[in-house]
């Protein structure tokens, strides 16, 4: 039996050679076969050599899914570069705070795209960053790059690089990449506020997308629809990489707009769409989707958000998935850790997150805090090992900060969570970031961000904030100031005056008590 891939470059190289024409990669007009991929890939990643790109160095992402992140993403590893995924709706000091602290050589960002020209705001927050390569990546049609310079460079003007650099040269470096060599950077904030970077090796990349395929039961010839952004280890891990394992074909989509998701589904004959909770409900509730040929839809994956029965019988019945599974899993674990089995009934898929896969081990502490143990968990945090040492203990277990409970099949049900994170539309929102930020906001005396359910969005933050002495702050004040200041689904949809928050004698907020009151 031959040995699965280690690395992302030898994982692409196989799958070509297993599957070179069957299509790899459609998005809108460009369609590449497996054998096209590659050929692609190789041509970014000898033109990212020719920039200096070199092994160890960190290449980030700062676009919508795209068939240029695919190429670029699957380059950067081709030439031996960790690969650092910017969340797009990033303000750009978050970007450049990460940008800094990863010392990053290459970026690739998104030129204008739904309002925002992202490259442009960088450089002009940014000008002493340092980075060496800025590739712009052409979004909207006539939206490409019109400044370029020594240092920002069109998309095919990078391309164009690769001329100065042998394809043998190319494959050697490729070749060189080992199992141990870190993959990707995502970061995640902690409950001090700030991101940390988590630092995950080839081989436990596609060592949690191998389980991950085994219980989605993905497959070659299914079309698998990413919503999810590929900034994410839903979209990256559990979309690029996992048709990179089985030759499945990735169908990115750069926003999600239900009419187009639904065309979409018909015309591409699209079997796979994972996501958050909400997209599924979106798409079942709109009126459109009567008028769509839907019916080659085959698999299912959600998470990341309480998942009604209701809804997982409505994906079942009004939508055909035969397999509609849910996963937890977290960026310390290499995004992975739980899954359901196809075969598990609407009951057990909407009330718990599955049993380990991927070679995980699970158990609970003293406390109810979810431990995982493994070859896949994180190599630890960039740059910071006292975080490292916090999270995972001198045994091997990794503490992640969910307080769950674990049933005799020994599966998982998250009840609460230590850190007091919420999930809105998928995406994890850190309350004492956000806290920080409105500490800054003149006439906020102090505050306390929660989660509270939202029937669309799984949960949407509150602030609870208390006045200085003769302030007039209103709310649209503070929801503006948090919007000026932070990524949007960061920025509070409640906000609520008090005069007091409430205390613990050990002087912390209590924010179960606010959770627990009537909103």
């Amino acid at each position: 039996m031959t040995t699965p891939a280690q690395t992302t470059p030898q994982a692409l190289r196989h799958i070509a050679a297993a599957h070179p024409n069957e299509p790899a990669l459609i998005d809108g007009a460009t369609r590449l076969t497996w054998a096209e991929l590659l050929d692609q890939v190789r041509i970014a990643a000898r033109a990212l050599i020719a920039r200096g790109i070199g092994t160890g160095d960190r290449v980030a992402m700062w676009a919508p899914n795209t068939h240029h992140w695919v190429v670029a993403a699957l380059a950067a590893h081709s030439a031996g570069a960790a690969l650092v995924p910017l969340n797009t709706r990033y303000m750009a000091a978050e970007a450049i705070d990460v940008l800094e602290r990863v010392d990053a050589k290459a970026l690739f960002v998104a030129g204008p795209f739904l309002g925002r020209d992202r490259a442009a705001e960088l450089l002009a927050d940014g000008p002493e960053l340092g980075i060496g390569t800025v590739v712009v990546i052409p979004v909207e049609d006539g939206a490409g790059s019109q400044t370029t310079s020594d240092t920002v460079l069109a998309w095919d003007e990078l391309l164009a690089l690769a001329g100065e650099v042998s394809p043998e040269d190319g494959e050697q470096r490729a070749q060189a990449v080992s199992p141990d060599d870190i993959a990707d950077i995502l970061f995640t904030s902690g409950t001090t506020g700030r991101s940390k970077g988590t630092l995950v090796a080839h081989r436990q990349a596609l060592g949690v997308v191998r389980g991950w395929v085994e219980c989605s039961t993905l497959r070659a010839g299914d079309r698998y629809l990413m919503i999810p952004p590929f900034f994410h280890n839903f979209g990256y891990k559990a979309g690029i990489l996992a048709c990179l394992v089985t030759g499945a074909t990735i169908v990115p989509q750069a926003t999600f707009d239900v009419p187009a998701t639904l065309a979409l589904i018909e015309s591409a004959r699209i079997t796979v769409l994972t996501g958050p909770p909400t997209i599924y409900q979106t798409i079942l509730d709109h009126p459109a989707r009567g008028e769509r040929d839907l019916s080659s839809l085959r698999v299912a994956v959600t998470g990341a958000a309480t998942v009604p029965v209701v809804l997982i019988e409505r994906m079942r019945d009004d939508l055909a998935f035969e397999v509609v599974i849910t996963a937890y899993g977290l960026s310390e674990s290499a995004g992975f850790g739980t899954m359901c089995r196809p075969d598990d009934d609407a009951e057990t898929i909407a009330n718990t997150c599955g049993g380990p896969i991927a070679g995980f081990e699970l158990r609970l502490s003293e406390a109810g805090e979810v431990l995982l143990r493994g070859p896949n968990v994180m190599l630890g945090y960039l740059d910071d090992p006292e975080a490292t040492a916090e999270a995972i203990d001198a045994e091997g277990w990794l503490h992640t900060g969910d307080i769950g409970v674990v049933d005799e099949r020994g599966y998982l049900k998250i009840t609460d969570r230590l850190k007091d994170m919420y999930i809105t539309g998928g995406f994890n929102v850190y309350p004492a970031e956000i806290e920080q930020t409105l500490a800054r906001l003149d006439g906020v005396a102090e505050s306390a961000v929660i989660g509270v359910p939202d029937e669309r969005m799984g949960e949407v933050g509150k602030a609870v904030v208390v006045r200085k002495a003769g302030s007039t702050l209103t709310v649209d004040e503070v929801k503006a100031f948090a919007a000026s200041q932070l990524a949007n689904f960061k920025v509070p949809r409640l906000v609520e005056f008090r005069d007091q928050l409430p205390y613990s004698a050990a002087g912390k907020v209590l924010k179960r008590e606010l959770r627990e009151e009537k909103s």
